[in-house]
C-alpha cells in the first residue's frame, strides 16, 4: 500500500464553497459518476455514501482524513484523535482499555481499536447520563434548578 493510500487529509478548498455546496446537494439520490470523457461509473451504495459525506463535510468547512482501518497511529496521533493528553492515552493502553502493539520501544495503536474504544466510551457516557437523569427525576431534583447557580 502506498503512503498516499495509507492516510490522506483533505482540507476545504478556499474558493470552492459554492461548488462544494452544489456538489453536496447534487449527491443526494445519484449512484453513478460521469468522468470528463462521459464514461459512466456505477458506485456501490457504501462508496456513494462515503463520497457524499466527504463532500458535505468539505462544503461545511471541515477537513476530512481518509485512512484504512488497519492504519497504525502513534500515541500522540491517537491521543489527538481522542482529544486527550498523551500520558492519559498511555494509561488507557497500559490499563488494557485499548489494545496496542510495540514497534521497538514505541507503542502503535490500530485505528479500528481506537474507534472501538471511542464508541465504548460514548456508550458508557450516555448510559451514565441516562442513569443520572433517571435518579434526578426519581428524587425530584431534575426540575429543582432552573438556572445555573452564581459562582461569583
Amino acid at each position: 500500500m502506498t503512503a498516499a493510500l495509507q492516510r490522506h487529509t483533505l482540507f476545504p478548498p478556499v474558493d470552492s464553497h459554492d461548488d462544494l455546496a452544489h456538489a453536496a446537494e447534487a449527491l443526494h439520490g445519484h449512484t453513478k459518476l460521469v468522468s470528463p470523457d462521459g464514461t459512466e461509473i456505477k458506485l456501490p451504495g457504501e462508496v456513494f455514501a462515503a463520497l457524499r459525506d466527504v463532500v458535505e463535510a468539505l462544503s461545511n468547512g471541515l477537513a476530512i482524513t481518509i485512512a484504512p482501518q488497519t492504519t497504525q497511529l502513534t500515541t500522540q496521533q491517537a491521543a489527538d484523535m481522542l482529544n486527550i493528553s498523551r500520558p492519559t492515552l498511555v494509561r488507557l493502553l497500559e490499563g488494557g482499555e485499548i489494545p496496542f502493539e510495540m514497534r521497538g520501544r514505541h507503542r502503535r495503536v490500530r485505528l479500528t481499536d481506537l474507534l472501538d474504544y471511542q464508541e465504548r466510551a460514548r456508550v458508557r457516557r450516555r448510559t451514565a447520563l441516562d442513569e443520572l437523569a433517571r435518579e434526578a427525576v426519581k428524587d425530584g431534583s431534575y426540575d429543582a434548578v432552573d438556572q445555573f447557580p452564581r459562582t461569583r
